[in-house]
């Protein structure tokens, strides 16, 4: 933390004796994106991170209170894994925060003991259980957005995404709209920022991006036996095999690349981060002599039980991305050169 960014006539005496503890305990907090945060994980943290049900919300905090008042009362219920405290520019906070804890045991303590607890004078703070919502909603998509298309842009513009699926729009005629989730609440909020606040085009389009509202998920569930991304759908990118199985994605980029003339494709990666789960963050990037796109990015990969080192695990989910796309962007080309 840099004390130089906080304008210095506010609040001053709290965000000195924050900066005393920081600097005491040794603890690091990272403020990103209007919130600051601790853990996540925390240090000596081994394994994965808690399961879903292990977050509160803490709601009707005085705003000149910090982390050295609130990561100690709430580890005080168990043990914490993240802490996230939202923050304005002016070094106040905005009166809200989340605990994740590392077992479910924990957030029920902190409910059971802290929620109502009065924190200042005249001031009891807010502690339930948090939604740690993950889908989001995008509305307004093009009728002819293939779902490999749309999935490659999310995946260079935001992190976390697991699954994509699209529906017709049931409020804009001639337009689709896509339920996205991700890996966390964290991740979720971080797309619909970069995806609201970015200005962010989606392949050139303008959405309505939300979180996803429980009326319109079971609107979207009523009408699942027909989703947009239907075999018709999927039938927009024959590049990608169906059957398609993750460790051959190489092998099928090559016969590809071969078919098109393309040249021979050439990986780069590189170990950017690592995580105590042995899960390694890696820079890819693949150059296709024939091809004038660009593919590069992050993949998340952890070596698996065929031995395969991290590089390899990227290169074969970079593969797989550049499948997809490859496989729109050629089957286009063919239709417009089959055309009269």
């Amino acid at each position: 933390m840099e004390p130089a960014l906080w304008p210095n006539n506010i609040n001053q005496a709290n965000k000195v004796a924050l900066l005393a503890w920081v600097k005491e305990t040794g603890i690091n907090l990272v403020q990103v994106n209007g919130q600051r945060r601790y853990g996540g994980p925390p240090p000596g943290w081994v394994g994965k991170p808690p399961r879903f049900g292990t977050e509160v919300f803490i709601g009707r905090l005085p705003q000149d209170m910090y982390e050295n008042e609130l990561i100690p009362l709430f580890q005080s219920a168990g043990e914490l894994y993240e802490f996230r405290l939202m923050m304005t520019f002016s070094g106040l906070n905005r009166g809200f925060a989340y605990a994740k804890y590392s077992t479910r045991c924990g957030a029920r303590e902190a409910i059971a003991t802290l929620h109502n607890r009065e924190v200042r004078r005249g001031c009891a703070i807010l502690v339930c259980r948090s939604t740690e919502k993950c889908e989001l909603s995008l509305d307004g998509l093009a009728p002819a957005l293939a779902r490999c298309q749309l999935e490659a842009a999310l995946r260079r513009l935001t992190e976390g995404l697991l699954t994509l699926t699209l529906y017709p729009s049931p409020y804009r005629r001639q337009a689709q709209l896509a339920l996205l989730k991700y890996s966390s609440h964290y991740a979720a909020a971080m797309a619909k920022k970069t995806l609201v606040e970015g200005n962010a085009k989606l392949v050139g389009l303008e959405v309505k991006v939300d979180w996803l509202k429980t009326d319109l998920k079971q609107k979207l569930q009523s009408h699942e036996e027909s989703p947009a991304h239907s075999q018709d759908q999927e039938a927009k990118c024959p590049g990608v095999p169906r059957s398609l199985v993750p460790h051959d994605a190489l092998a099928h980029l090559n016969a590809l690349c071969q078919r098109w003339y393309l040249g021979t494709p050439v990986f780069l990666t590189k170990y950017v981060q690592g995580s105590p789960g042995g899960w390694l963050r890696v820079w890819c990037q693949v150059a296709i002599p024939g091809c004038p796109l660009s593919f590069r990015g992050f993949v998340w990969v952890r070596p698996d039980r065929r031995g395969r080192s991290g590089h390899e695990q990227a290169k074969v989910a970079v593969a797989l991305y550049v499948l997809q796309l490859l496989g729109c962007q050629l089957t286009r080309a063919a239709s417009a050169r089959s055309t009269p």
